[in-house]
């Protein structure tokens, strides 16, 4: 916690209907909480000093739903984003494998269910030879390995890729391929810079397989720059209990800007896989071992796991894609009393977003990936595409809507997010469903983990932007313009807990 001075900064209204003077003020903070916010505001003693040039001044942007190892980790992947075929994808692999063939290749980022037939571990075994291969969905929940890799991380060889809890078993078991450099200390710093440069302040951790210790023990290796809430698993719930830490609070031998996250239950698989939980089937059907999808866990298991959490004080992150399992999660969280968010929320029903509403469960999601889903959603939803991604009636029927990105599955970029749920295209075409987007203040409200317009009492989390991340300036009907003017935001300055962590004015 440090003292700061911030002079000649202009204020954002964020709550609705809320104006403010067109003119700069001087932000004071002390001990790390924002204690005057005025004109000529006192200097703390001790504190450091900074003209923000008339720039404009918001709370710290969160990002409420990360994968941060696996974030760091793909900044050295194959990056297979722009792979439209299993051929793409396999002649990749092949020229990695003849620039570096002494290294395994880890893939990252195809995205399957837009091809034309499903893919086999020999063809991908044809190209590897011994050297192994892991190519990682862009979802994340499932992944295509060769035999060599099969063998390496003691799975059982099949011809067809490795689904949900088996992959989700063996990703950790990924060090023993790739050993531990890309995950360094040094290599979680940088990329925490990275994302402090995007004006981020905060990020929950859902890291599959990671433990609180993990945290502990890179906080006092350098990896103390922004405020973490790090989750948990089921595997782990326990040594969490034994430890003692409930939600909210400061892991142990950390600050309080590295705090104990939810609990985090996968119950359905993801739109790419085909493995979320509808109510109906999918456009394919006939294609899939489960027509509708299906739950991870019986109804029974997922109570019984809500119910521990809450008694130990822990809140819960229910992932929850389809509306299946949207409508399952919140019959949970009612049956047990058990608080926390529904992620993802990609499809619901209009009476299940009341009702998430009525129970004050959040939805935590993530609008970039409706750029992504779009295509596929349209093929095999079809017309239940108009409840996906319903972030107008969350808003509108009273729901707590925070944004994230899901990183790597999306970048890692608060003003993306933004521009997603604002414009709800990123190419040529019109808004997809349009009758569900926000405007720009909501989305940025939605951005900046429940904090009001700056001001006294107001954490030291802090970023100063170029221009009015309002966009007062656009035509408000012109989502187009406003979408592509929220992407190119630029960041001059970003504080946490009134510490500078990134500074390019």
């Amino acid at each position: 916690m440090t003292s700061l001075l911030i002079r000649n900064a202009r204020l954002v209204p964020l709550g609705e209907g809320e104006t403010l003077p067109d003119r700069p003020v001087d932000i004071a903070v002390e001990h790390g909480v924002v204690s005057a916010v005025g004109e000529s505001a006192d200097r703390p003693s001790g504190a450091e000093e900074i003209d923000a040039g008339g720039r404009w001044v918001i709370p710290g942007l969160w990002d409420q739903h990360t994968h941060l190892a696996q974030w760091t980790l793909s900044s050295q992947r194959l990056d297979l984003a722009g792979a439209r075929s299993p051929e793409d994808a396999t002649r990749a692999v092949a020229a990695r494998i003849a620039e570096f063939p002494d290294l395994p290749v880890i893939g990252w980022g195809h995205r399957s269910a837009g091809w034309d037939r499903e893919v086999t571990v020999s063809e991908l075994d044809a190209v590897s030879g011994g050297t192994p291969v892991v190519l990682i969905s862009g979802d994340g929940h499932h992944a295509w390995l060769n035999t060599t890799a099969l063998l390496h991380l003691a799975m059982p060889v099949r011809d067809s890729v490795v689904r949900e809890t088996e992959w989700f078993a063996a990703y950790p078991r990924l060090v023993s391929l790739v050993g531990s450099d890309a995950t360094s200390p040094e290599a979680y710093r940088r990329m925490l810079e990275e994302a402090a440069g995007r004006g981020i302040t905060g990020m929950a951790d859902f890291e599959f397989g990671a433990g609180i210790g993990e945290w502990i023990e890179r906080w006092g290796q350098g990896c103390d720059l922004l405020r973490i809430r790090a989750a948990t698993y089921s595997h782990q719930l326990e040594e969490v209990i034994a430890a003692g830490v409930r939600t909210g609070d400061p892991l142990p031998g950390c600050d309080d800007r590295a705090t104990m996250g939810s609990l985090k239950i996968i119950s359905d698989g993801s739109l790419n896989t085909r493995t979320a939980w509808c109510c109906e089937p999918y456009g394919d059907a006939h294609q899939l071992e489960y027509p509708a999808g299906q739950p991870n866990l019986s109804g029974h298991e997922l109570r019984e796991q809500l119910a521990r959490a809450h008694a130990a004080g822990l809140e819960v992150a229910t992932h929850a894609i389809g509306d299946a399992a949207v409508r399952e999660a919140l019959a949970a969280y009612a049956d047990t009393g058990a608080r926390g968010s529904i992620e993802h929320a990609q499809m619901a029903r209009r009476d299940d977003v009341r009702r998430m509403a009525q129970l004050g469960i959040r939805a935590s999601v993530q609008p970039a990936h409706l750029l992504d889903d779009r295509d596929l959603t349209d093929r095999i939803w079809g017309e239940r595409a108009e409840r996906c991604f319903p972030f107008r009636w969350m808003l509108d029927d009273g729901v707590d809507l925070v944004f994230g990105s899901d990183a790597p599955v999306s970048p890692l970029d608060p003003w993306l997010a933004m521009a997603a749920a604002v414009h709800r295209s990123d190419d040529e075409r019109g808004p997809w469903h349009g009758e569900q987007a926000l405007s720009v203040r909501e989305a940025l409200v939605a951005s900046v983990d429940a904090q009001p317009t700056v001001g006294v009492g107001s954490r030291g989390d802090l970023v100063l932007v170029d221009r009015d991340p309002l966009l007062r300036d656009l035509d408000p009907a012109d989502t187009a313009a406003l979408g592509h003017a929220l992407r190119e935001v630029p960041v001059a300055l970003t504080t946490v807990a009134g510490l500078v962590v990134n500074d390019v004015r």
